[in-house]
């Protein structure tokens, strides 16, 4: 039997917040020690290490397709076909870049998102990123919900002892006291999503019509203009969503995953996106097959998964019913996760899945009773469900941007990550991103504001969002210029963030004031006005 080594932790060189957080890997394919510092040079030992190190990216991209990508991307293939496969392809830098960043913040700083974004940004930003993730990912886990009953009604078992079920398999599996433990399950679950290539293969869709789909276009549909974008936004919404980032730096940390092993967790997100671009596209595919030519309007993934049952055979239904609740499992896995693990970072509390529930009450508490909550939710009669799904992808896409915005402030941020900080290219590309999500998140914020938005005045939005944005870039560009410096690299591999107390204080330039707090108005304007809908719509 193998026992993990204990590290002892300087609180004056380290900034790591747990003990638990410091010691050997124990991955759920292979174990690395705390002391191991051989070198990985024949195929074999670097085949072992990747098997220790896969995990974290692998279980945050397929938490990624969960129930509610599975609805979009039905709903995408249901009424246009594969012709918006290049969505997907579109985002797989973005997906790649947003996660190695945090990736690189988790191994090297040993501190979640949000305590940084707290001790770097100050407690309203701190507070912000806990309480709309926290409450995000409440709702998202009553989706998740959602997605287990319609999978297991589908099946032909029996509501109430299902989500009860579910939820003790979730809660449970965190429970073991064990990392190694948890990581094997999740994997496990992981593997379940490969259940959708055999529903691909019963449905067997064009080749050629899959291929094309690659080519960007925007193709008519039953909603006109208007709605194809709203739904490109929900695709690029559930894809890319705030919950990753805090999950993924969080986890890393959790694996005692350091730079040192930094190619290999790289090599794990590879992974990671192959297996959630195969599921989605896969998705979209069986969908555009199984309704072709996009006559039947879009209800839910109830109706997709009985579309499949008529075109392709109860067989090809009841896998994708059991991939649904696969993924809905998955995904509750990570973001009860990254909820939990956000606020052991923000109030100081124990916070890994090395220790036992005894061990680290709180942390296990919020785990737990976020997934009951939810569960309890799904069950009472009358319940909102498919409004609450409307508002998880609502709010999702209006608070993405705010996370992307301090994922690029702490990546450049030296204090924090040394000679690990972006280079220019990874900084041109993310600010490109941020700039798309911001204009994504106007458009969606409108669109909820004012359901009868045209097309011509989205792209109003889009023109003036965009006139803004290239006056913005050009001041920071003209600003970067004047006071560039080349990144020294040197010692990089030694190199770890200090602890947070000896941080010096980030650089707030006035542009970044004016910046931040255009930001907290719009983000505080758009949430109200978005609830507030959404409150007068369950009212009737």
């Amino acid at each position: 039997m193998t026992t993990d080594t204990t590290v002892s932790i300087d609180r004056r060189t380290t900034a790591v917040l747990d003990d638990q957080h410091v010691g050997d890997i124990r991955g759920a394919l292979g174990i690395i020690k705390a002391g191991d510092s051989a070198p990985r040079t024949g195929l074999s030992a670097k085949l072992k290490t990747l098997l220790a190190i896969v995990g974290p990216g692998l279980i945050v991209l397929v938490g990624d397709n969960d129930a509610g990508a599975f609805a979009t991307y039905g709903q995408a293939g249901q009424n246009y076909g594969p012709k918006l496969l290049w969505t997907l392809l579109l985002l797989v830098p973005v997906l790649y870049v947003n996660q190695e960043m945090v990736l690189r913040l988790g191994a090297v700083t040993g501190v979640g998102h949000a305590r940084l974004i707290l001790e770097r940004f100050g407690k309203f930003w701190g507070a912000f990123s806990v309480i709309d993730l926290f409450l995000l990912n409440a709702l998202t886990l009553v989706t998740e919900f959602i997605g287990i009953t319609m999978a297991t009604r589908y099946l032909g078992l029996p509501t109430v002892p299902s989500v009860v079920l579910a939820a003790l398999v979730i809660i449970g599996a965190a429970f073991t006291g064990s990392f190694r433990r948890f990581e094997r399950i999740a994997i496990f679950f992981c593997l379940g999503s490969l259940t959708l290539i055999p529903v691909y293969v019963f449905a067997h869709p064009a080749p050629a019509e899959m291929l094309g789909g690659l080519v960007p276009t925007m193709p008519a549909g039953p909603g006109g203009t208007a709605e194809l974008m709203l739904l490109i936004i929900a695709i690029v919404g559930t894809t890319v969503a705030p919950w990753q980032l805090f999950f993924q730096q969080s986890y890393v940390i959790d694996k005692r995953i350091t730079p040192r092993f930094m190619r290999y967790e790289k090599a794990d997100l590879w992974i990671g996106l192959v297996v959630v671009m195969v599921g989605a596209a896969a998705i979209m595919g069986i969908a555009s097959a199984a309704f072709a030519g996009g006559s039947t309007p879009f209800t839910d993934t109830a109706g997709v998964t009985d579309g499949i049952e008529a075109y392709a055979g109860r067989t090809a239904g009841a896998l994708f019913a059991v991939a649904l609740l696969d993924a809905s499992i998955v995904g509750a896995f990570a973001v009860s996760l990254s909820s939990a693990y956000a606020i052991g970072d923000v109030f100081g509390m124990k916070h890994s899945l090395h220790r036992g529930a005894r061990h680290a009450k709180g942390f296990y508490a919020v785990y737990a009773g976020l997934v009951a909550l939810s569960a309890t939710i799904v069950l009472i009669p009358g319940s909102p469900l498919g409004l609450l799904t409307t508002g998880v992808q609502t709010l999702a896409g209006v608070l993405l941007p705010s996370a992307t915005v301090f994922l690029l402030l702490l990546c450049n941020d030296k204090a924090v990550l040394g000679p690990w900080v972006n280079g220019r290219l990874t900084n041109l590309f993310t600010s490109v991103v941020v700039g798309v999500l911001v204009v994504l998140s106007v458009i969606l914020t409108a669109a909820v504001l004012f359901p009868d938005i045209s097309a011509d005045q989205i792209f109003l939005i889009m023109e003036i969002s965009g006139g803004i944005g290239l006056l913005t870039a050009g001041y920071a560009l003209l600003r970067r210029r004047r006071s560039a410096a080349p990144i020294d690299r040197t010692g990089r591999a030694e190199w770890r963030m200090p602890p947070l107390q000896y941080l010096p204080p980030p650089e707030m330039s006035t542009g970044r004031k004016i910046g931040l707090t255009a930001l907290r108005t719009y983000l505080l304007l758009a949430m109200a006005l978005v609830i507030v809908k959404l409150v007068q719509l369950a009212l009737g």
